[in-house]
């Protein structure tokens, strides 16, 4: 080889050489940067958000939309969350999860229909790098975070209330008591939490699991507690929430009861919170959804970011799968006639001409709703 050939050749080797290490750093820099952008979510993420069904009106009217709105205000609007109701139906929320994880979203927030049934749907979406968080019922599979209230409390506050309600008329009949779905593990521990208060101090005299949640079934419950003890029996009802309460009292009415026994509730429904003004059912406890999807929120784009949950989750909890994991448990409010005022009208979610409609405009004036 002459030495022009040689120097053409060391000239174009160097080229080369040159042109892979820029490039080499070109992805490196592309790397670092699409990092970068994810830490300080500066791109775009997309929340995928399950929620187990709308017979109860908190999903649909609180729930999803201050959830939606959270997300839009930690990503200065960019965020998107897509979402999908499964209507009470374990398989199609499973399916619900294989396409958002089909249409990669960045983590999933999920409120399970059934705790069990969705753990291998969480251990697909884990597979796949998506996150989970578990919202409002403590799901089992690789949970990332978990948000709710402290549900033992809800039954401890519902308890009392109950007790409260029957004074020292409390060992003069039966209870009934009408549980929400075993398939909610939230249930079993609103149970836990009223048993604590009422064993003991009242006679039981009979208690069911409600499949689904469901009022229709609530109410043949009711029925069939009736039907059994005999309406001058029953001198107290405790309902797990507040669309079963309208249920349980639709079957207390038909059954001829002059004057209603104390009925529990959750939720805070109007529904159930107009029921409370017109004195048929006793309490409700509400439950700040605002706070609850809004810590949902920040565990979702954190983690959606890629950040550690330090800042939002002070405690763990642990499922029948998985140990450790980081949660919030937000505080509830026994909700009666007294304080209707300095909750769900304080907290803006819903106001006195929302409640006091034609049909409660007397007993809302006789309880200071104006």
């Amino acid at each position: 080889m002459n030495a022009m050939m040689r120097r053409a050749a060391v000239a174009a080797a160097a080229t080369a050489m040159a042109v892979s290490l820029a490039a080499c750093g070109s992805a490196a820099e592309s790397g670092d940067k699409a990092e970068a952008s994810k830490s300080d979510n500066k791109g775009p993420i997309t929340v995928g958000l399950l929620l187990p069904e709308n017979e109860t009106a908190r999903y649909e009217k609180f729930d999803k939309p201050l959830f939606e709105k959270k997300v839009s205000e930690l990503t200065d609007g960019t965020g998107k969350v897509v979402y999908a109701n499964a209507k009470q139906d374990a398989t199609l929320q499973n399916q619900q999860v294989d396409t958002m994880i089909t249409n990669k979203v960045d983590v999933l927030v999920v409120d399970a229909v059934d705790s069990k049934a969705i753990a291998s749907s969480v251990q697909k979406a884990k597979d796949a790098g998506i996150p989970v968080v578990a919202y409002d019922r403590l799901a089992e599979g690789p949970i990332d975070a978990y948000t709710s209230f402290d549900n033992e409390e809800v039954g401890r506050v519902q308890g009392k209330a109950l007790l409260e309600a029957l004074g020292d008329k409390a060992k003069s009949g039966d209870i009934v008591m009408i549980n929400g779905a075993v398939t909610d593990p939230n249930a079993a521990l609103f149970k836990k939490g009223a048993h604590s208060q009422l064993d003991g101090k009242v006679t039981i005299g009979k208690e069911y699991d409600t499949k689904e949640w469901k009022p229709t079934n609530a109410n043949a419950n009711m029925e069939g507690a009736i039907a059994a003890l005999g309406k001058d029996k029953i001198i107290g009802v405790y309902s797990a929430n507040d669309g079963m309460a309208g249920g349980i009292i639709t079957a207390l009415k038909g059954a001829g009861f002059t004057k209603l026994p104390p009925v529990t509730g959750q939720d805070a429904e109007l529904a159930g919170v107009q029921r409370i003004v017109a004195g048929e059912q006793f309490m409700s406890v509400y439950k700040s959804y605002p706070e609850e999807a809004s810590v949902a929120g920040e565990m979702a784009v954190a983690l959606a970011k890629g950040e550690k949950l330090d800042s939002v989750a002070k405690s763990t909890v642990d499922s029948a799968t998985t140990k450790g994991i980081p949660s919030v448990l937000v505080p509830v409010v026994s909700l009666t006639k007294d304080n209707i005022n300095d909750t769900v009208i304080k907290d803006g979610i819903y106001t006195v001409a929302e409640i006091c409609t034609g049909a409660y405009k007397a007993q809302c004036d006789a309880i200071g709703l104006k």
